[in-house]
């Protein structure tokens, strides 16, 4: 990657190759945890964690997990505002 180009999003700069490698990392750890939480999800459905319940928090968690990360990417790229919008 020895040209870097902006991201092609708005507010996004130019980034490094260790900022985008660390990025994709962050990403495959996330799918990682979030398939671990699916996992759990088929594999304890059938018990008696098919209380409305479970999925509940099942569901908070794969929302926080994805949060976080959210958060944590844009720590890396740090978007800026738009300065203008049309």
């Amino acid at each position: 990657m020895d040209d870097l180009k902006p991201l092609p999003v708005l507010g996004y700069t130019q980034q490094s190759e260790e900022k985008v490698r660390v990025v994709n990392r962050n990403k495959v750890l996330e799918e990682q945890v979030l398939r671990q939480i699916e996992g759990i999800e088929d594999t304890l459905a059938d018990e008696d964690n098919a209380d409305p319940d479970f999925y509940r928090w099942t569901s908070i968690a794969k929302s926080h997990i994805q949060q976080g990360f959210m958060a944590l990417n844009r720590a890396v790229f740090l978007p800026k505002r738009l300065e203008h919008i049309d």
